[in-house]
């Protein structure tokens, strides 16, 4: 059970450094208050850095994502049920990791007036409201994850397994850079789900509605787009 420990763990970690460099940057009276969106990007990319060394280091694979998790499954690294129970800790890791940055930044909620910055601090939403493309976005934003998290880790690249979490975390910054702009770049079902539910439940001062009708689109969105980079990692002779 120690891999379902790790993936837990890991996940609490990328949401206190992920979604604390979102705090950090819109919160109110934070001191790095206005820093824009390289420093968010740039802070995601850490996030998941030290997630998955922190999930490795106490007995999971560093997964830290149920999109990532599916398509480990289809190539037959878990089973069905190990996949599921993976998947349930990873989100509420994400819950607990979301709601340790409610308590870091304590005083800043109720300095915040603007309700849509304090829910962007836990989940994403999108710069564009239109359905097809957001889903489309989150797709292809993911499919941009899982093919080259595969070829890292293919033989044929040969990449150290240390030396793993960093490139990951250099492909996070990546995608956040050039694909990240429609939606916020969920890419991660947990990631997304997870916090979102910590914004609904958490007394936060002053905080408006969830998105629940946004919701489902970070969840599907990459639950889809983790299938089709398999087939398209297959088909390009990545996984042999």
């Amino acid at each position: 059970m120690n891999y379902l420990f790790g993936e837990f763990f890991g996940t609490v970690v990328l949401l206190i450094f992920g979604a604390g460099v979102v705090a950090n940057v819109l919160l109110k009276g934070s001191k790095a208050e206005g820093s824009g969106w390289l420093v968010i990007t740039a802070g995601w990319a850490f996030a998941v850095i030290m997630g998955i060394a922190s999930s490795v280091a106490t007995g999971g694979q560093g997964d830290l994502n149920p999109a990532v998790t599916l398509a480990k499954t289809l190539i037959g690294v878990y089973t069905f049920s190990e996949a599921v129970a993976i998947m349930g800790v990873q989100v509420a890791g994400a819950i607990v990791g979301s709601a340790v940055v409610w308590l870091a930044f304590l005083p800043h909620w109720e300095l915040t007036e603007d309700k849509g910055a304090k829910l962007g601090i836990f989940c994403t939403a999108p710069a564009v409201r239109n359905t097809p493309a957001n889903l489309l976005c989150e797709i292809i934003a993911t499919i941009m994850l899982i093919v080259p998290v595969f070829a890292l880790t293919s033989k044929a690249v040969a990449v150290p397994a240390g030396m793993v979490p960093y490139m990951v975390g250099i492909l996070i910054w990546g995608i956040g850079l050039s694909l990240g702009g429609p939606t916020g770049y969920a890419i991660n079902p947990a990631r997304d789900l997870g916090p979102r539910i910590a914004h609904a439940i958490l007394p936060i001062a002053g905080k408006g509605g969830s998105d629940w009708g946004y919701a489902w689109i970070p969840v599907v969105g990459p639950f889809i787009g983790g299938v089709c980079a398999y087939y398209i990692a297959l088909a390009a002779g990545i996984l042999k």
